[in-house]
């Protein structure tokens, strides 16, 4: 779950008002070499953050259908599923008009083809669309009842057996989302933890 400080406070928001200024980021991820370009007013602007990176890591992705990356900020959890997988088909969205622009741009950056970013609130982006796996860092500065509709709302737009995988920092809401999550799926286990993070999945 994303940290809020006083560069990060506005990040989840449509229009951000913040100077622009960039940044690049080269990292490897399951061993593969990436590359982002970021900017302020868009989370975590100088590397990719532990939790993202928990994530991406341990995340299991379907050998084909779609993923669903829900607050895709600049782009790294969607991208890298894939790039791990081409026949996967994957869609992120975002709020935030800078970080669709961002994740846009890593999109050609990185090479990848079988993917699309859409701007939009959370769920409004794809409609009655429905996935084989729904991912997400969810944006804690805009408050635990949009991270809370990040779960609820993600069964109807979930296929049969499509799992629902959740990064959270577990001293911020850990324990009232495990909850959420059960009480949304009727199952939830702990997929990884590390740094103080843990990884969250439920089968529809």
């Amino acid at each position: 779950m994303h940290k809020k400080d006083e560069s990060q406070n506005h990040y989840f928001t449509a229009h951000p008002k913040s100077k622009l200024k960039f940044g690049v980021i080269r990292t490897h991820l399951r061993g593969r070499p990436f590359e982002f370009l970021t900017a302020s007013g868009v989370f975590s602007i100088k590397r990719v953050d532990s939790g993202t990176r928990l994530l991406i890591e341990s995340m299991v992705l379907p050998e084909n259908g779609s993923v669903l990356d829900v607050g895709c900020g600049y782009g790294s959890v969607g991208i890298a599923a894939a790039a791990f997988n081409p026949d996967l088909r994957v869609i992120m969205v975002d709020v935030n008009e800078r970080a669709v622009w961002l994740a846009r741009k890593n999109v050609e950056i990185n090479d990848v083809s079988n993917i699309e970013v859409r701007r939009g609130n959370l769920y409004e982006p794809i409609e009655d669309s429905t996935f084989n796996c729904v991912l997400s860092n969810p944006p804690v500065s805009a408050g635990m009842e949009t991270v809370r509709a990040i779960i609820v709302e993600a069964p109807r737009h979930m296929t049969d057996k499509a799992l629902f995988q959740m990064v959270v920092r577990s001293k911020i809401g850990g324990k009232r989302l495990c909850t959420i999550l059960e009480s949304a799926f009727g199952n939830v286990e702990v997929l990884a933890r590390k740094s103080g993070y843990r990884v969250f999945i439920s089968e529809k």
